[in-house]
């Protein structure tokens, strides 16, 4: 019967819902001065409109750009619905965002959920907190209503935040997770779970396309595949475990040398994280290999290094993912190129990457949760 799941992946079906997903893009790129940029944060509405197809259900939400390394789509929680920017986040499992009742600075910045305005809000007393590598939240869990495009996940478990930590200047609201249930912080069942339960979408399977410039045109799409958006075939990469999206690494190499995962290795494929994530006695070995020098938290290098330094290849299932410099080397507001080489702070044994957009802006990724496998294929 695999076949048949095949041939529904790769259909453009009718049941297949896309959010289109643009990158953000750096605020000091778009807003010079302090003033400019506090008028902005105050004018500039969140809510966008809703573009929808005749004829067909694809329903596209505009997204924002900011800092060059979030991918946010728009989500609404509430009847009548209240809309939310959220990063839509492989690497972790649970739905939240702010709450009315947070007072912190971080969600002073970003938009609350107003739960005594939703008819269909329901409260609960459980509370949990969430550690991310760039911040915390502690939040009670409630249901309600939640709507990804034409998706809809009615009495829908997910957070709401009271206390917010390391989010204050990030241009995102909350956080959808897209991770395995036994992943959740809070233990609320996942909305992808949900609705692949309730059979809301035809195929268990949702996929991301992040495009390589500042413009518009990334996608998540759920419950099928748009062969559109990738060259070639895809190919396909069991899960190590059935437990969160990480796949085996054979090797990574660089100039033709073996430079990490000399042994095979585990590697996240994560959308909520935008760089290339390893040990940092092998990250600082690559920032060596390639004459990145330290300034600050980021690693620069000569921004004409661009058309000569090699590409970091990683093998996966017997397959060559080359990374050229081009997509690992990035310029900040100044101009000056930094790398997207960063150390994993995670206390383990045995050697694991993060592949992030940095990775994933090169490679349309399938997320295939009935046969417990990404596939992979080179983005057009």
């Amino acid at each position: 019967m695999k076949w048949l799941v095949v041939l529904g992946l790769v259909a453009f079906s009718e049941c297949i819902v896309k959010i289109p997903l643009r990158r953000v893009k750096t605020m000091r790129k778009t807003l010079s001065g302090k003033n400019m940029l506090n008028n902005f944060l105050k004018e500039d509405p969140y809510r966008l409109s809703q573009i929808s197809f005749r004829g067909s259900n694809l329903t596209i939400h505009p997204l924002r750009n900011i800092r060059d390394i979030f991918y946010v789509g728009n989500i609404t929680i509430g009847t009548p619905p209240q809309e939310f920017q959220v990063i839509f986040d492989t690497g972790s499992s649970d739905l939240w965002v702010p709450s009315i009742d947070c007072n912190s600075t971080s969600c002073a910045t970003h938009v609350r959920f107003r739960h005594l305005q939703s008819s269909t809000f329901r409260p609960t007393n459980k509370t949990f907190r969430i550690i991310y590598g760039s911040g915390r939240m502690n939040g009670v869990i409630a249901y309600d209503t939640v709507r990804i495009g034409d998706l809809v996940s009615t009495d829908q478990p997910f957070g709401l935040s009271v206390e917010e930590y390391g989010f204050a200047h990030k241009r995102f609201d909350g956080i959808l997770g897209l991770n395995y249930w036994n992943l959740s912080w809070s233990k609320a069942m996942p909305i992808f779970d949900k609705l692949k339960n309730e059979g809301a979408i035809s195929e268990p399977v949702f996929a991301f396309y992040l495009s390589k410039d500042k413009r518009e045109g990334s996608v998540v799409m759920f419950g099928g595949v748009d062969h559109r958006y990738y060259k070639g075939e895809l190919k396909w990469v069991p899960l190590i475990q059935a437990v969160d999206w990480s796949v085996h690494v054979d090797r990574i190499t660089m100039n033709r040398e073996v430079i990490a995962c000399s042994e095979g290795c585990a590697a996240l494929v994560d959308t909520g994280s935008s760089n290339i994530q390893g040990p940092r006695r092998l990250i600082d070995n690559i920032q060596r290999i390639i004459g990145a020098t330290p300034r600050g938290s980021k690693y620069y290098v000569s921004c004409s290094a661009v058309n000569i330094l090699p590409s970091i290849i990683f093998t996966i299932n017997g397959v060559n993912y080359p990374v050229p410099p081009r997509a690992y080397i990035l310029k900040d507001s100044r101009g000056h190129c930094y790398t997207t080489f960063k150390e994993k702070r995670v206390r383990r044994s045995t050697e694991s990457w993060v592949l992030g957009e940095v990775f994933l802006r090169l490679y349309f990724s399938v997320f295939d949760r009935g046969n417990d496998r990404i596939g992979l294929a080179r983005a057009v």
